[in-house]
Formats: structure tokens, sequence, C-alpha cells
């Protein structure tokens, strides 16, 4: 099938998954304006479409800082059991609308304690929130299965306490750990002693890397903290030349360490500068473990359907294409080896069997 033949409907059915995508980021416009109405906090509008289009205008600033910076209003209303209750269960609920069979959903608890909770009082209310989506979600046809990754805020000083709760609620449906927030300046190795934690509890864990710092940031993730993805990982084809792979390269593609790419979202920070020359089609030719991701869904004004649609359209990707990344996700994901088989067995190529 060639790309001009898929059509929208065609991508809204394909099943799909996604590895980054941060609860923070993909709020309902509506539930942010009816929220912070609660907490009393002020938006830039209490319209929901014009909230939409402001958060999307606000991202398109080129800079990582500042799209970072959009999530003030999020957060804000995301300081209480309610609003973490009611966030977590809609966001499986749109996943599940889109097509999303499987994903995982990240944040970093100590941004949601300015209201009380503690850290741990967090992560419950977060996994109860998602619990209720899933369940809802299988009720009405669409089941989706959702685990969770906690991150550390690498600029602050709670990521060990963070990945001590990774730990801690890795039965009870944290499935991983990341650090994130502003890259440049703050290398994952300043966290290495939380990695290495992880590591001894065989918690894996995925770092963002490569996205706003080039190469070191990458290698320090890969080759120093033992990072088994890279979120975002864009800046990786500054090791490629004419086709031909750096040692580090070499080691990202031939270990298969996946790299969990988010177009639309490293065309707003400036990482990457069009959809037709994003580095995840060079890179998914020269055999990379590429995946698909939307990253922040509110923040970006995007969906997986519509990183797919762009995809198609603008880089010439086919329905083979979106398969690959989609195995390639279920591939990677941090839950058991016959979980992500029965996944990809049962769920993912019977559903592009088009």
């Amino acid at each position: 099938m060639t790309a001009t033949r898929v059509d929208a409907d065609v991508i809204r059915r394909l099943p799909k998954a996604v590895l980054h995508d941060h609860l923070d980021g993909g709020l309902r416009p509506a539930t942010v304006i009816e929220l912070a109405a609660e907490a009393g906090h002020t938006l830039p509008t209490t319209d929901p479409d014009e909230l939409a289009a402001w958060y999307y205008e606000a991202a398109n600033s080129g800079d990582l800082v500042r799209y970072i910076a959009t999530f003030e209003h999020t957060l804000a209303v995301m300081q209480t059991r309610e609003g973490l209750l009611r966030t977590a269960e809609e966001y499986v609920l749109d996943l599940a609308a889109d097509g999303v069979v499987y994903g995982e959903v990240r944040y970093a608890p100590e941004l949601n304690t300015r209201g009380g909770l503690a850290m741990s009082e967090v992560v419950e209310t977060v996994q109860e929130g998602l619990a209720a989506g899933m369940t809802k979600a299988a009720a009405a046809g669409t089941p989706v299965r959702v685990g969770t990754l906690l991150c550390g805020m690498r600029m602050f000083d709670r990521v060990a306490e963070a990945a001590d709760l990774a730990v801690a609620f890795r039965d009870a449906g944290v499935v991983g750990f990341d650090i994130a927030g502003a890259e440049d300046g703050f290398p994952p190795a300043d966290h290495l002693a939380a990695f290495e934690h992880l590591r001894r509890e065989s918690v894996p864990f995925t770092i963002h890397a490569g996205e706003a710092h080039g190469l070191p940031s990458i290698h320090q993730a890969v080759q120093v903290c033992g990072a088994q993805r890279i979120g975002h990982g864009v800046r990786l084809t500054e090791d490629i030349v004419d086709g031909k792979l750096g040692r580090l390269a070499s080691w990202v593609r031939d270990r298969r360490i996946a790299l969990e790419m988010c177009p639309t979202s490293n065309l707003q920070t400036g990482a990457a500068t069009s959809i037709a020359e994003h580095p995840i089609t060079a890179l998914k030719d020269l055999g990379f473990r590429v995946t698909l991701n939307t990253d922040n869904r509110l923040v970006s004004g995007t969906t997986m359907t519509r990183e797919m649609t762009l995809l198609v359209e603008q880089a010439g990707w086919t329905v083979e294409d979106l398969r690959t990344v989609t195995v390639n996700a279920l591939k990677s994901a941090f839950i058991p080896f016959d979980e992500r088989r029965a996944l990809i067995e049962d769920v993912v190529l019977p559903g592009y069997a088009l």
C-alpha cells in the first residue's frame, strides 16, 4: 500500500502504541478550565478552543525552556486528589479514542505536591485514575493498557526520591523511570546514583537526551547511565555522516536502543526543521529502532493519528512504516516479554492486515 492510499480514516483505525507522552501535557482544554475555576487559578482564556490555540502558539517558540513553561497552567490544576483522578482517567480515555492499544504515561510526582499531597499519594492517586480509565475503555470496547513512568526533574534535588517510588510501585502499575526537564546544563550523569539504584532493583529506565543537547547527552544516557531507551534522540544524526554511522550511533542501532521520537514537539522546540526532514525517517531507513510519539498532546495540539498522518503526507510514509514503528514501540515497552508479544501478534499485526 502506498502513502497516497492511506487516508485519515484508515490511520485512525490502526492500532497504535505510544511510549513518550507526558500526563501534564495532555489534558483536555475544557478540563483545565473547569479545574482552574475550582482552584481559583487564572488562565489566559476560559474558552476551550482559544485555550488549545494558546497552548499551541505558545509552544511554537522554538525554545525548549519556553515550551516547558507552558505547563504552568496544567500543573496548577493537578495538585489535588480530585484533579489527578480526573486527568488520569481522561488521559486513558483519550488514548483509547485515538486507537492506542498500549501507552506509557510519564509525569514527575514532585510537581504535584503543592496542594499538600505527598509524592507517594500522588502516585497512588494517578494509578487509581488510570485504572478507572482502563476499566471504562475496556467496557466501551476500546481496551488500552497503560503503564506509568515516574520522572525525576533533572534540575532539582528529588530525583532519587522519584526513583525510590518507581521501585516501590513497580508491582502497582509503574513500569519504569525517566528524568525530564531542561536538558542543557543538567547532564544525565548528575543522577548516576539513582540509575545505578534502579538497575540493582531491575527497574528499566529511559532518559531524555539528544533534544536540546547533543551527542554528549546521548553518550552519557546510554554509556554512563545505562538507559534502555532514549527520549527524543534526534541529535544522534550528528554522529552520522553520508550514511556512515559513528561509534555512538552504531552502538545505539546495533543494541536496539529505542528512540522515542516526537516529530511535532521537536519542531516546536527547534530540534527539527520540518516533518519532511525530521530525523525519524532517515533513522528508520538506517535500521534504528525508532518509535513514534506525541510527547504532549495538548501543548503540541496533536494525537498519534495526527503524527502518523503528518509522516504519511509530508514524509512519504506507508502503512508498513507505521506498522514498523508500532511494533518497535511494543518490542521496547517496559512490560514483560510475553505481554509485549501478545499485543504484537494478537492486536497490532491483525490490525495492520488491511
